[in-house]
């Protein structure tokens, strides 16, 4: 018994142990299930998504299936692969160079029949650069190619039309296109594409394989709405692209009405920008004298990204015809610049009552070089005939014509590493339009020291800050004017400047008569600290001038007037002048207590003390002046020997004078309104500068103390309103006395006015001057932006001239693109006032007052003006009011002057398109034509 329990013991064990086994293999068993089963039910509770999308191989790389063959995918996916890895060895290379990826939203149906697959419902197609977009898709493989199309439903709504893009160029396609993916051509159905700013849209274009169309019975605009507010409708488009769009006899049409405006042809730049040639269409106008006028008609050339040329003509009726030529140039890193050439001639017929006659021109240079290397050339040059500007720029402005002068500047300048010395050289030229002087220095050469210091390393601070420097000018002039050869004090010799033509004919008088000189100046200057508070500057400065000639003179009897003549040799003249400075700064502080918005207000006081020495070298010993009778009666005068010479003669009369000078300002700090506990504070100005200024000279014989001058500068109202005066007070007493016939006589003497009663003096001139910007918001006036854009356009090389200028203005005045429309209103007020009183009491006040600004009467509706009072005369000044109106892909501006020298009026409507800036029409009528 004992051994059956043992067995049956042993047996139970063994069964349990197998049966524990069972279990662990079962659970096992289920949790790999589980693994297995769960993925599953995840997936198949997960929304339905889209397809992935799949790689394809080239159909012209498999064998065609046969009719009768039924193959399933599993079968074909391993054919595919079975290919696949044999394709290097048995087949030939595809036209296909890249992957080709598709997708359908609905349903992918192949039919291994015609070789073909169907996409459906938002469906997409990519090879390379080219996507298509459509709710149905036909993939070709026998022929590459691939139709798309819109779906029509059960009420005849279509939907998901063709979207097609080709690298940067856009097809938005109403009904169906094909294209072969292979040879990248392309035939559309009623299609709307985007060619740079423009927008075309055809019944049928065709597109070839570098990105042309042509486009038959289309038409062309900028208008991007749907209903474009105007286009060119023509039967034959083409598009090259990158280059130009070409069409055939076209129409303008404005909101879909036809109108006469059309041409046999049209070209439109479709390039970049900054590399588009093309035409340049002219501006019509009428003249009184030169009659019609067709202006600035050419073509502009795009040479590379380095050189751009605009070349332009002007022809009018009445026999005067121009030329321009205006270029820009840069290389990178290393100088940029522009050259611009005009040319005008004009001969009035012979029935003209008052004939005009001119060849004129005008030449413009600038060049300026980017920082590189220790040697720099710069050239600005504006030279041109003196009838130019009477005549070219601006007829309707006679003021700026008579006073305006152009100046040119070419030089070269190089540092010399390792040395304090640096070379400059200039050509320069100056020109007065209104007396025809023209000036030429050819050249001025300069040599430079930097400062010095040599006592650097001496403890005495007078020493140790102890500068001097050196520089030397050479300087050759060249001038039309005429130097007065005899009589020296001629009263017949007038006032007004004689000139000669400046021409070449006259060129080798006017080398004879040239002007040359040198100049040397040595500069010493020692700055230091004094009584702990004070700052000194003490200086030295020497000057030497050289000369090839120099003149004499004597009276002559017979005609009793003072002559000259010139004595050829180098002579040099020599003067010094010596200063001392003082200046030092004081603060107070006004702290206000209490819980006022008034924190502190802070006072800053500069006073400024100097003292100034010069000898008087007009003393006949230094042998620079020369004293000869000067009239018959025996009076001597002293006459300089260097006078008219280029940098002068010595000066003349001994100064020991000294300066003194005090500035005022005056801030206040407020406590501003915040949320914050501590609160924050902010800088005001009270008074911006308040300064005095006068120097007694002890070495004067009379009238030692000199005026006194005033000014005071402010700002109020958050700096919306600026406030700006001067004065000039006399300290000297005037004496009045009656002559025999009754009448006051007054003279100036050498009295202080206190001590005659007549107070501290006499305000002999004041001016001042309000200037005010209202508006409810911040923004920039439009004096900002016309020097933001003037000081951009000469940064990039640009030349300044009347076409420039006139874009400038053009832009400013701009509502629809350089106007800040948020801002309701804005209104600048300017008022000026000027005062001055003569020695016998006689006034003159003079005041003007100008008016400008801008006010939305709508969104899209802008009035600017600009007006003034002269109220010394009781008149308006001259008066502009401008009409602006915004009219989305066109924009209108009307300008009138009403009354007035200068009435006139234009109207202007032009495309804002920068590829159409010249389709516009235009109306202008000016006091030219009255």
């Amino acid at each position: 018994m004992r051994a059956i329990e043992l067995t049956l013991r042993e047996i139970s064990i063994k069964l349990n142990k197998a049966q524990a086994a069972v279990s662990g293999f079962r659970i096992l068993f289920l949790i790999i299930l589980g693994l297995w089963i769960l993925p599953q039910k995840a997936d198949a509770q997960r929304p339905t998504q889209p397809q992935r999308e799949r790689r394809l191989i080239a159909p012209d790389t498999l064998s065609s299936p046969s009719p009768n063959s039924r193959i399933s995918d599993t079968l074909l996916t391993k054919q595919d692969t079975l290919v696949r890895l044999d394709s290097a060895n048995i087949v030939p290379r595809s036209d296909i160079q890249t992957d080709i990826l598709y997708f359908a939203e609905d349903s992918i149906i192949t039919d291994f029949v015609e070789n073909k697959v169907y996409l459906y419902k938002k469906a997409w197609f990519e090879y390379g650069q080219m996507r298509l977009d459509a709710d149905r898709i036909v993939i070709d493989w026998k022929n590459s190619e691939l139709y798309a199309s819109g779906v029509t439903d059960s009420v005849g709504t279509i939907s998901g039309n063709p979207f097609f893009k080709d690298g940067n160029s856009v097809y938005e396609i109403r009904k169906e296109m094909r294209y072969n993916f292979k040879t990248q051509k392309a035939i559309i159905k009623d299609v709307v594409t985007e060619q740079q700013d423009g927008i075309l849209r055809g019944t049928t274009i065709k597109k070839s394989s570098d990105g042309s169309i042509y486009m038959d019975h289309g038409y062309y605009t900028t208008c991007k709405l749907t209903h474009p507010h105007w286009h060119i409708s023509s039967s034959k488009i083409k598009s090259i692209s990158g280059k130009q769009v070409v069409s055939g006899p076209f129409n303008l049409y404005f909101n879909g009405i036809p109108t006469p405006l059309g041409l046999p042809f049209g070209l439109i730049p479709d390039t970049p920008e900054e590399k588009a040639s093309g035409i340049i269409f002219p501006s019509y106008g009428k003249e009184q004298v030169r009659g019609l006028s067709l202006r600035d008609i050419g073509y502009y050339f795009a040479f590379n990204d380095y050189i751009h040329l605009r070349l332009t003509a002007d022809i009018y009726s009445k026999g005067g015809w121009g030329v321009k030529s205006q270029s820009v140039y840069t290389k990178r890193y290393r100088f940029n610049g522009g050259f611009n050439l005009d040319f005008q001639k004009f001969v009035s017929p012979e029935t003209e009552l008052n004939p005009v006659d001119y060849n004129t021109f005008r030449v413009q240079w600038n060049h300026t070089p980017q920082s590189r290397g220790t040697g720099r050339f710069s050239a600005s040059v504006n030279a041109g005939s003196t009838s130019y500007f009477n005549n070219i720029v601006n007829p309707t402005n006679f003021t700026n014509n008579v006073t305006a002068d152009l100046s040119s500047n070419i030089s070269y300048s190089k540092s010399f590493t390792g040395t304090p010395f640096s070379l400059s050289a200039n050509l320069r030229h100056s020109q007065s339009v209104q007396t025809g002087e023209v000036r030429l220095d050819l050249p001025t050469i300069g040599v430079n020291m930097n400062r010095q210091n040599p006592f650097r390393n001496v403890k005495f601070e007078p020493l140790k800050t102890l500068n001097v420097a050196w520089n030397f000018n050479l300087q050759n002039s060249i001038s039309n004017r005429i130097q007065q050869q005899f009589g020296v004090n001629n009263p017949e010799a007038g006032s007004r400047p004689e000139t000669i033509p400046f021409n070449l004919d006259n060129f080798g008088l006017l080398l004879r008569n040239g002007n040359n000189g040198a100049r040397n100046t040595i500069p010493l200057s020692s700055n230091f600290t004094l009584f702990n508070y004070f700052t000194g500057t003490a200086s030295v400065n020497y000057t030497e001038l050289w000369y090839m000639q120099r003149y004499n003179y004597y009276y002559n009897p017979a005609t009793q007037r003072v002559d000259r003549i010139t004595q050829e040799g180098f002579n040099r003249v020599g003067f010094y002048n010596t200063s001392f400075a003082m200046n030092t700064n004081f603060y107070g502080f006004y702290n206000f207590k209490g819980n006022g918005k008034l924190q502190t207000i802070r006072h800053h006081i500069a006073p400024t003390f100097s003292f100034n020495f010069n000898p008087d070298f007009s003393d006949p010993a230094y042998g620079y002046y020369q004293e000869v009778q000067s009239d018959e009666s025996g009076r001597i005068q002293r006459y300089s020997r260097h006078q008219g010479l280029i940098y002068g003669e010595a000066p003349r009369g001994e100064s020991r004078a000294l300066s003194l000078g005090i500035r005022n300002v005056v801030e206040a700090k407020i406590k501003t309104q915040t949320d914050s506990t501590e609160g924050e504070t902010k800088k005001i100005p009270l008074l911006e500068s308040f300064n005095i200024n006068t120097a007694y000279n002890f070495a004067a014989d009379s009238f030692k103390l000199s005026p006194f001058q005033v000014s005071a500068r402010t700002s109020l109202f958050d700096r919306k309103l600026s406030v700006n005066l001067s004065s000039s007070i006399d300290p000297y007493a005037v004496l009045s006395q009656e002559q025999n016939d009754g009448r006051a006589n007054f003279r100036r003497i050498n009295e202080f006015a206190w001590s005659r009663g007549q107070g501290i003096g006499v305000i002999r001139n004041a001016t001042l001057n309000l200037n005010a910007s209202l508006n409810p918001q911040s923004g920039q006036n439009p004096g900002q932006v016309r020097d933001e854009l003037t000081q951009d356009f000469l940064r990039r090389g640009g030349m300044m001239n009347e076409f420039v200028e006139n874009e400038i203005n053009r832009i400013v005045a701009d509502p629809s693109q350089y106007i800040d429309w948020n801002i309701p209103w804005n209104l600048t007020i300017g008022y000026n006032l000027s005062y001055a009183r003569q020695i016998n009491n006689t006034t003159n006040v003079t005041q003007a007052m100008n008016l400008s600004g801008d006010v939305s009467i709508s969104e899209k509706w802008k009035i600017n003006f600009n007006t003034g009072y002269n109220f010394d005369q009781n008149e308006i000044t001259q008066t502009m009011i401008g009409i602006a109106r915004d009219l989305h892909c066109w924009q209108m501006n009307v300008n009138w002057v009403p009354f007035g020298r200068f009435t006139s009026y234009n109207i202007d409507i032009r495309v804002k398109s920068s590829i159409l800036q010249d389709l516009k029409v235009s109306r202008r009528r000016s006091f030219f034509d009255r």
